[in-house]
């Protein structure tokens, strides 16, 4: 197999059968010109795991290819009138010689006021190789190579290591790391969030504010 990651939880998988590409979301980049895909697979509907404004072009450069996601993200896209599968976990797919399971099916908590989301995982060959998502779902299958989740406004450092521990792959790659150089995401969680009369404001590095 060989594997290309193009940021954040965007990665190329090809095995001796299939170009399968997982999670082009908007905090990735370069992947948009890529051919020849046999399946674009959406672990959620998080932005920053599909791009709906590049998706389209995506798959009309490879029409070949089948878009497989989790249920959330086929309602996100019902307006974008392009052909879908929804996985459920258990399901197994045939894409291009190359068998893949989906497993898990909820998104990790982020918060107790957020309301938890699909989240679909997979498993490609029966563990050769396994993209979560955003998610600690550890699969029946032995796993070989794992996308491991390095940081989001789910994840405590602590809880990768532990889900590292868990599923003992031969090899780790991390992944889902974009959101260390881009904090908006956790800014807007907090302002989103935080309690009446409190406000969440950034300070400019190195410039005074009025406090």
């Amino acid at each position: 197999m060989k594997f290309v990651h193009y940021g954040h939880s965007c990665m190329l998988l090809e095995t001796d059968h299939a170009r399968l590409l997982f999670d082009p979301g908007a905090l990735s980049s370069g992947f948009e010109s890529l051919r020849d895909l046999d399946a674009v697979l959406i672990t959620h509907q998080h932005y920053d795991h599909i791009d709906v404004e590049k998706l389209p072009g995506l798959l009309a450069a490879n029409p070949s290819a089948r878009l497989i996601v989790d249920p959330g993200t086929t309602k996100t896209i019902d307006n974008l009138e392009i052909a879908v599968t929804t996985a459920s976990p258990g399901d197994t797919f045939d894409l291009g010689g190359t068998r893949v399971t989906a497993v898990g099916g909820q998104h990790a908590r982020i918060h107790s006021d957020i309301p938890v989301i699909p989240n679909i995982g997979y498993v490609v060959d029966g563990g050769a190789f396994y993209h979560p998502g955003d998610a600690f779902f550890v699969p029946e299958h032995r796993v070989d190579v794992l996308a491991l989740p390095t940081v989001g406004p789910w994840l405590k450092a602590g809880e990768a290591v532990d889900y590292l521990r868990a599923v003992s792959p031969r090899l780790a790659i991390p992944v889902h790391e974009a959101l260390l150089a881009r904090t908006a995401g956790y800014i807007g969680l907090y302002t989103n969030l935080a309690p009446d009369g409190t406000e969440v404001r950034v300070a400019p590095h190195g410039e005074p504010i009025d406090l």
